[in-house]
């Protein structure tokens, strides 16, 4: 009989590696041979203990988990990172996919597929979800969006903030006028017309983080 897949679980809840590793616990074909609570444990613990597949979520402190994936891929190339997240936006999706990650699946995944994948991934092959991979195919054949700047998205974040114009000002050191400059140009690659509008149109595209993350 083959080895089982040697499997690291990184996952910023406790009770998510809890929960990933009771649920693979019946599998004879799979064994949990390590938890990483961050980005960066991941890494080490990747290091340290030579999984074949590291179990990845996207969000998490010290290191998120693209950043966690191509820092795996320049340590150790041989270990395949598969993401499972909550978190199904398109720029999520590419970030992971650009990082070097074997496949993106979500947490809602059955535990039968989630096996199949592990082990797809172990084979070297891509493995995504059937959503995430038209998610994936319909932004790449999409017209290239123009991206925000740097301090167009700090613009933004203080918007998502509840920051008045003056506000934002101040604490940028910059004129309420350029402010509003920013805003205006924000408007027009976002395609909206009001600050609600663009602080939603920015957290769906992944530009600015969910309020509630």
């Amino acid at each position: 009989m083959n080895r089982p897949l040697r499997v690291l679980v990184a996952d910023d809840h406790p009770v998510v590696r809890e929960g990933l590793r009771g649920m693979l616990a019946p599998e004879e074909s799979v064994e949990v041979v390590g938890e990483a609570a961050s980005g960066r444990e991941a890494v080490e613990a990747t290091t340290r203990l030579r999984p074949d597949v590291v179990l990845m979520d996207l969000r998490m402190p010290d290191l998120d988990g693209a950043g966690a994936t191509a820092e795996i891929g320049r340590v150790d190339p041989g270990v395949r990172v598969l993401i499972l997240t909550t978190y199904d936006s398109d720029r999520d999706i590419v970030r992971a996919v650009e990082a070097g990650a074997a496949g993106y699946l979500l947490k809602d995944t059955p535990r039968r597929n989630l096996v199949a994948a592990l082990h797809a991934a172990a084979r070297g092959e891509t493995v995504l979800a059937p959503r995430m991979m038209t998610r994936l195919v319909d932004h790449l054949r999409a017209p290239r969006e123009e991206a925000l700047t740097a301090r167009e998205v700090q613009v933004l974040e203080l918007v998502a903030r509840g920051c008045a114009n003056a506000q934002i000002g101040r604490r940028l050191s910059i004129g309420e006028a350029t402010v509003k400059s920013h805003l205006l140009k924000i408007f027009s690659k976002l395609g909206v017309s009001d600050r609600t509008a663009a602080v939603t149109t920015a957290m769906a595209r992944g530009i600015l983080p969910p309020i509630h993350d």
